[in-house]
């Protein structure tokens, strides 16, 4: 679709885009990585991930096999 545009029509578009981005709100990195890192050790208890997940609720435990004698 890129392609099919001019040059004209490209500029435009990105200067649209830039006129977008000059208004979102801006955090410094300090303040963002404490956040972030306050929002993950607060969470640590219920990721999965981390704790595991119990055996009587694990959609994905293998069933016991079929045997055939």
């Amino acid at each position: 679709m890129a392609q099919e545009l001019s040059e004209k029509e490209l500029l435009k578009m990105e200067v649209e885009q830039l006129k977008k981005e000059v208004n979102n709100p801006r955090v410094p990195i300090s303040k963002a990585g404490k956040d972030i890192k306050d929002f993950v050790e607060a969470e640590a208890g219920n990721d999965p991930l981390l704790k595991g997940v119990p055996e009587d609720k694990n959609p994905f435990k293998e069933k016991s096999g079929c045997v055939i004698s």
